[in-house]
């Protein structure tokens, strides 16, 4: 399994890229989990612009979610919402439908009882643009600053619910490839 990891924050080092890093470091024998870099250096979302040839870090990050098995995604809030700059990046996946039915999930590290907001909305978009949401591997994992050395989670209840994180994901690929 190849998994495209996503964040949405911009932030070096946010508990989000930490997630993602984590489920990079334990990804299995056999799987790969690539970190997406190119968020900061996305171009502001404009329709007269998404047509060929579109900015070459648009092409880019649609051919890396086209080369993917699935995208996971993992993203803060900010004011309720989705940050600016990662809803920017699902604006330029909607036109060229590459998320559509591909499957995708989200972790959510913000606190208990936040977040909420933004994964609504990136559940709104994800609808809209026919991605396969992947509900099983939609997780909140709550995950603080002080877990985090080096850029990973260094926590070990947390790494092992990412370890199990990463069964869900490999048995939902087993099942979409007999269902195929």
């Amino acid at each position: 399994m190849r998994l495209l990891l996503v964040s949405g924050s911009t932030r070096q080092s946010s508990t989000n890229n930490a997630a993602l890093a984590t489920v990079r470091e334990l990804a299995p024998a056999g799987s790969a989990a690539i970190v997406y870099q190119g968020l900061s250096a996305l171009p502001a979302f404009n329709p007269d612009d998404d047509r060929d040839p579109v900015p070459a870090t648009v092409a880019e990050l649609r051919e890396q979610i086209i080369a993917a098995d699935a995208v996971v995604f993992s993203t803060p809030e900010y004011a309720g919402t989705l940050p600016g700059s990662f809803k920017n990046l699902l604006d330029w996946t909607v036109g060229s439908e590459v998320v559509s039915g591909k499957p995708v999930a989200w972790i959510n590290a913000a606190a208990p009882g936040r977040g909420h907001g933004a994964i609504a909305t990136l559940e709104s978009v994800l609808g809209y643009v026919d991605a396969q949401i992947l509900d099983r591997a939609c997780i909140d994992l709550p995950i603080t600053r002080d877990m985090v050395d080096s850029g990973t989670i260094r926590t070990q209840p947390e790494r092992d619910a990412l370890a199990r994180w990463w069964t869900t994901m490999l048995d939902q690929e087993q099942r979409n490839s007999t269902d195929a």
